[in-house]
């Protein structure tokens, strides 16, 4: 293949990991004299992609949400203009240490499903390569350490940049198609897209920490918070990036672990009555299991934000809060360690 004569690097990121990577891509483009550009699509998602131009290589790189690409950088692809161009896909996801191993995350069909977009589009997929940096997803799991954190982005950088110098050859790089446990997740993937990220983006809640300075409603790249009553809000729009909670100087943004186990234990038990009580509805159960699957869970959604809404106002009672921010993992040292992408690397 040949060398590129332009790069052009088009970034979604929400705690700097895929920013991160971004920047170490320009800068080998840079030490190698290529003109490199980095777009942040998330502060352009109204405007329309530019058509590349000739000889022009673009890399595209995001975080994995729920085994797949964001929504934003899914929809940035369906509108990306058609072309010939060569194409490299990133992906940063879920990376964590045992000792000195670093274990990998999950792609999922990420690469699969844009490959197959930009295909159609007429372009040629030259490279594929997973990163994986600090998992920041601290609503699901405890924040990583400094050390660990440091050693990650160390590892990391090296690999990312060797990585550069091969495809900024022209060098073809295929080697995660070997993770073929990734097609297995495609109902997951599916799943999320659909169902788990609104149920994931009515799980944050504003503290009485909150100072009202608006950083969270400005720097959010998909502007999916708002001010309800005077506290912020998070709509169904929001990507569960975890921009907001990493960069709020209060650290007044929680996940509400304790009300979202409380809705769920009371579901159950709902569901539980229904079966028990009501024949006709163990019956449809029985006879359209899908039907009364996807039927279940629309309504579980509709609830849970009737549910977050309530939620959302009971906020501003002292004893609510408390009650809220408590039962939050969070809120507790030895969990909520929020986490940014390093800027010495």
């Amino acid at each position: 293949m040949d060398k590129p004569e332009k790069i052009s690097i088009y970034c979604f990121s929400g705690t700097g990991n895929s920013a991160k990577v971004a920047g170490w891509m320009q800068e080998v483009a840079g030490e190698r004299g290529l003109p490199c550009e980095v777009i942040n699509i998330g502060s352009r998602t109204s405007a329309p992609p530019e058509k590349p131009e000739h000889g022009e290589l673009l890399v595209f790189t995001s975080p994995i949400h729920g085994f797949n690409y964001p929504p934003l950088m899914l929809k940035f692809l369906l509108r990306f203009p058609r072309g010939r161009n060569r194409v490299v896909l990133m992906n940063t996801r879920a990376g964590m240490l045992i000792g000195k191993f670093i274990t990998p995350g999950v792609t999922g069909i990420a690469f699969y499903l844009t490959a197959l977009i930009l295909v159609l589009k007429g372009y040629r997929i030259q490279a594929l390569k997973a990163v994986d940096m600090p998992s920041n997803w601290i609503s699901l799991h405890p924040g990583l350490n400094h050390p660990t954190v440091v050693y990650l982005h160390q590892r990391n950088l090296e690999r990312v940049k060797r990585f550069a110098n091969r495809i900024y050859d022209g060098k073809p790089f295929f080697r995660c198609l070997l993770e073929v446990y990734d097609l297995l997740l495609l109902p997951v993937a599916a799943g999320y897209y659909f169902i788990g990220r609104f149920f994931l983006s009515k799980t944050f809640v504003a503290s009485a920490d909150c100072n009202l300075c608006g950083k969270c409603l400005e720097a959010c790249p998909v502007k999916a918070i708002k001010l309800v009553d005077n506290r912020p809000y998070w709509t169904l729009s929001c990507e569960s990036c975890m921009h907001c909670m990493s960069y709020c100087p209060s650290k007044a943004i929680e996940s509400c672990h304790g009300s979202v186990a409380l809705f769920v234990l009371g579901w159950n038990l709902l569901m539980v009555w229904l079966l028990s009580q009501i024949p006709v509805v163990k019956e449809w159960s029985a006879e359209f299991p899908f039907l009364m699957w996807l039927a279940r869970y629309l309504v579980f959604l509709g609830l849970f934000s009737v549910w977050y809404y309530l939620i959302h106002h009971l906020m501003r009672f002292r004893v609510v809060e408390r009650m809220i921010v408590f039962s939050s993992l969070t809120h507790f040292r030895f969990w909520g360690r929020r986490y940014r992408a390093l800027k010495k690397f």
